[in-house]
């Protein structure tokens, strides 16, 4: 198999994965318990400067989101979305920025990109007009998504950060075993 079979190969076996996990998890109240952050690093880091490392993330978010509107009618949700997306693109940038994934690292890269995640997709809801357009409407809608401000936000921030973790390593650590097990070019830390 060539190269680049192997990365559609990968690239598509992510999306089908990455949307079944996101369905499951809206379907068992386990809300931002999700792949998106990690294989958004692992994507980035895997197809640099590629269009791959970005399609991937938006076909998972956008294939998801559709399926969601229709089995559960929250897939889409307004203006503020445009942020989600947003934020996705840069944990994908930070994910190009991967060097080695070694344990350590990775922990670093899935935290980083939950708070990032985080800070924009707070700043499409203050944009939004939730709160209102003033720097106390700012103010009031990061108090509103500090992760233990409420019981539901602690269980959203807690579910996103070990979602985030956990799938980060999840997804490096498959493709590693993969690699091994077939002739992947690995020590180059891409496909050509």
């Amino acid at each position: 198999m060539k190269n680049w079979n192997k990365k559609y190969y990968i690239g598509s076996l992510i999306i089908v994965f990455a949307i079944a996990l996101r369905l499951i998890s809206v379907g068992m109240d386990w809300y931002n318990f999700a792949p998106l952050v990690g294989i958004a690093l692992f994507s980035g880091f895997l197809f640099k400067k590629s269009s791959w490392a970005y399609l991937i993330p938006f076909i998972i978010y956008f294939i998801s989101d559709v399926l969601l509107e229709v089995f559960y009618g929250t897939g889409f949700y307004g203006f503020s979305q445009f942020f989600v997306y947003g934020a996705m693109a840069l944990v994908v940038l930070l994910g190009n920025s991967i060097k080695k994934p070694k344990a350590l690292n990775l922990l670093g890269f899935a935290v980083s990109g939950s708070l990032l995640f985080w800070i924009i997709s707070n700043l499409g809801v203050f944009l939004a007009g939730y709160y209102g357009y003033s720097f106390a409407g700012l103010i009031q809608t990061y108090l509103m998504a500090i992760p233990f401000y409420t019981p539901m936000g602690t269980e959203l921030f807690f579910n996103a950060i070990v979602g985030d973790v956990l799938y980060t390593f999840a997804t490096f650590g498959l493709f590693y075993l993969f690699a091994l097990k077939s002739d992947l070019a690995i020590q180059e830390n891409k496909i050509s």
